[in-house]
């Protein structure tokens, strides 16, 4: 029997009809559970035998699952069932741990670095300083039960917060928690500006996850409710773990 044979008489369906009815199968077993979160889904070499039909038939089967969001396709790795996305809101008021409770999911974050560092010209004119005012650089890490969703780097005034590596430390690298510390019980979004691209090797390794696989990027300027800005932060996170959900900046 050859590759392409099909004793059943899939092999003989038109190509189309044979690589949906693949996909359709996979993604009724994915929606069972029989394949989980992280599973690896059987070689194409394997299925294309199980259907009688070419690799490059189930291959297009698998690319029509992955632009659904179900599965990843990674070279030496395989074919994996993608985790669920989680749905994280942008509006008025973004606080990670919140976004990830209303979901049932348990937050953490650990801080990563903290640094004293002389602010860019941008960065320092964003936060309303002085050209090279002293800022804290500080990066930190953020997960949902367990698994890493996305890194952060914060830029915060010096003089307007003192010590506050250890406050960020002390408050479980909560960006909320540190700024309550200094007595800021409430700050809103001013902006958020989103993008994507391909996860560094540092970022693929913290978030674990490929190596140059896709990313998105969210730059967000916080401020106290008289608008005045306080924090800027650069956010990477995981794509394939995370959709953004823009909401109306609306109380």
């Amino acid at each position: 029997m050859t590759e392409d044979s099909d004793p059943g008489g899939a092999g003989a369906a038109d190509a189309g009809t044979a690589w949906r009815r693949i996909a359709d199968e996979l993604a009724v077993s994915i929606g069972k559970g029989d394949y989980a979160a992280g599973d690896t889904l059987p070689a194409a070499t394997a299925l294309a035998e199980r259907y009688g039909v070419h690799r490059h038939t189930v291959r297009q089967a698998f690319r029509h699952l992955a632009e659904q969001g179900l599965v990843t396709v990674s070279r030496g790795r395989g074919t994996q069932v993608s985790s669920r996305r989680v749905p994280y809101p942008i509006g008025r008021r973004v606080s990670m741990r919140a976004n990830l409770g209303r979901i049932g999911l348990v937050a953490s974050s650990e801080m990563l670095s903290a640094e004293q560092i002389d602010g860019e010209a941008e960065t320092c004119a964003t936060l309303g300083l002085d050209d090279g005012a002293r800022l804290w650089r500080v990066e930190g890490l953020s997960l949902a039960d367990g698994t890493p969703m996305g890194t952060g780097t914060h830029w915060l005034s010096v003089a307007r917060f003192p010590d506050f590596d250890a406050a960020f430390r002390d408050g479980g690298a909560s960006i909320t928690a540190a700024l309550a510390a200094y007595g800021v019980a409430d700050y809103v979004r001013l902006s958020t500006r989103l993008t994507a691209r391909l996860a560094s090797e540092r970022e693929a390794k913290l978030l674990e996850i490929e190596p140059g696989a896709p990313v998105m990027v969210s730059v967000a300027v916080d401020a106290l409710p008289d608008l005045t800005p306080i924090h800027l932060v650069s956010s990477v996170f995981a794509g394939e773990r995370m959709e953004m959900v823009v909401e109306p900046f609306a109380e």
